[in-house]
């Protein structure tokens, strides 16, 4: 699903040039649970971010999906990341302003699917989730746990083929964090779906089916 070839990250610094990443050769194939570890400033979220499309000042190779990213254009890599790629992170990043229901809708809506096969998709999902009496609420009317559900729950709405997670449980208590590693191990036993997560925690990064490390922009040795 996932193939990096001589990805390096630099950025221009007064000092000198700065290697957020350096020659990064990675596969990950369809259904892995791939767990990112590292030290502070090795390069764990640089690299979980070339992987969602966020990041485009990279060099290398990179094809998804067998589609070669590095041949896309900036609405090309959008289009790419719009319909396959579910992003969850440590701060939730939900819409205040909207509502649970809202919030799981929005997803649905920037792929075009149509009003009445969204009501269904949420209200499977809101079922699905346990949070159906949720649905009405505001984030900041919720926990931190239940924010993260509803995070969890915006990502999977569209049925994506990829989910990175950054830091997905740092916010959390350490009960709520093994609630949502353990849905996530569910999800990708269940659906197949691939997860990329970004994580410090040894006990987090087990529930995966394999432990990448970086230190200082390399990639280690398995």
């Amino acid at each position: 699903m996932i193939s990096l070839k001589h990805i390096n990250r630099i950025y221009p610094l007064k000092g000198g040039p700065f290697y957020a990443l350096r020659d990064i050769n990675l596969e990950i194939a369809a259904g892995e649970f791939v767990s990112i570890m590292g030290p502070s400033g090795s390069g764990k979220s640089t690299l979980l971010h070339i992987l969602g499309l966020h990041d485009a000042g990279w060099e290398g190779e990179y094809r998804f999906l067998e589609t070669a990213v590095h041949s896309l254009n900036r609405a090309q890599r959008a289009e790419l990341q719009k319909k396959n790629i579910g992003f969850i992170f440590q701060n939730y990043h939900l819409l205040d302003d909207l509502t649970v229901y809202e919030n799981l809708d929005i997803p649905l809506s920037y792929r075009n699917v149509p009003k009445k096969e969204r009501e269904s998709i949420v209200c499977e999902t809101l079922d699905r989730f346990n949070i159906v009496g949720k649905k009405d609420l505001y984030p900041n009317q919720l926990s931190g746990g239940q924010q993260q559900l509803v995070g969890v729950a915006r990502a999977l709405v569209a049925k994506p083929t990829l989910i990175l997670a950054d830091e997905p449980t740092g916010n959390l208590h350490s009960d709520q964090g093994r609630e949502i590693m353990a849905l996530f191990k569910k999800l990708n036993e269940e659906s197949g779906v691939t997860i990329v997560q970004v994580t410090h925690s040894a006990e987090n990064a087990a529930f995966g089916s394999r432990i990448v490390r970086l230190a200082d922009g390399l990639l280690l040795p398995a």
